[in-house]
């Protein structure tokens, strides 16, 4: 097993709760959150993480109170502007995964287009924004991609399939956290999860920081990840 996952997903759970446990609005919550992004971000890259994906938005989070989704549409601009030039400096690529609802207001689409070909050329770590985003949806896609090429039914592999996925260079996913204690999937990208490790920290995601991160690393690393195989035999006998 790898010292460390290349690929690490971040599921960003419990700013609502952060912010109901101080009596403040849901929307302190989402600010709050602020802080939690660049940390995880910064220990990643540092801890030499090659690929980190962050669960920002979910087709089903449209389903929340309107004022809220729209202090979140600003909060994600303001956000991606003003890191805009540390994520560069970082040599960090950017990436937006979903952004398809015509709901997303067309300033914020356009700063996540500038933003990832403004780091398009970065070698560092690659930084998958999940906006927008549903798995099912990005499975869906991909059959209808495959549907208009024509391709027989025959010759459909695995390997086939994840090529007309979004961004089909995206390594599996190698760890999953998701803060707040909820052991849930969300639809989040469920192809690239797979075979992924989990960890469930109860700390709510406001609260998150690196050394939480870096126990969740040093979790993975302890796992004996089989891929349905078996364990390896120590003096003849299972381990």
């Amino acid at each position: 097993m790898r010292a460390v996952p290349r690929h690490v997903a971040c599921v960003m759970d419990g700013n609502g709760r952060w912010a109901q446990r101080r009596s403040l609005p849901r929307t302190a919550g989402h600010r709050a959150a602020e802080t939690t992004v660049i940390d995880i971000i910064e220990a990643a890259r540092a801890a030499g993480v090659e690929w980190l994906s962050l669960y920002a938005f979910s087709t089903e989070n449209w389903n929340r109170p309107g004022a809220e989704v729209d202090y979140l549409m600003r909060l994600v601009r303001r956000v991606v502007r003003k890191h805009a030039p540390l994520l560069l400096a970082r040599g960090i690529r950017c990436r937006f995964l979903g952004v398809a609802d015509p709901r997303i207001p067309r300033e914020l689409a356009r700063d996540f287009d500038d933003l990832a070909a403004l780091t398009a050329d970065n070698r560092g770590m690659t930084l998958t924004v999940a906006f927008d985003h549903g798995g099912r949806r990005d499975i869906v896609e991909a059959a209808r991609s495959l549907i208009r090429s024509r391709t027989p039914a025959d010759e459909v592999t695995e390997r086939l399939f994840a090529d007309h996925l979004p961004f089909p260079d995206t390594p599996d996913v190698d760890l999953v956290i998701r803060t707040s204690g909820e052991q849930r999937i969300s639809n989040f990208m469920l192809w690239q999860v797979a075979y992924a490790e989990w960890v469930f920290p109860e700390v709510l995601w406001p609260d998150f920081r690196a050394p939480e991160f870096l126990a969740c690393l040093r979790t993975y690393r302890r796992r004996d990840r089989r891929f349905g195989g078996v364990p390896p035999l120590t003096d003849g006998d299972p381990s």
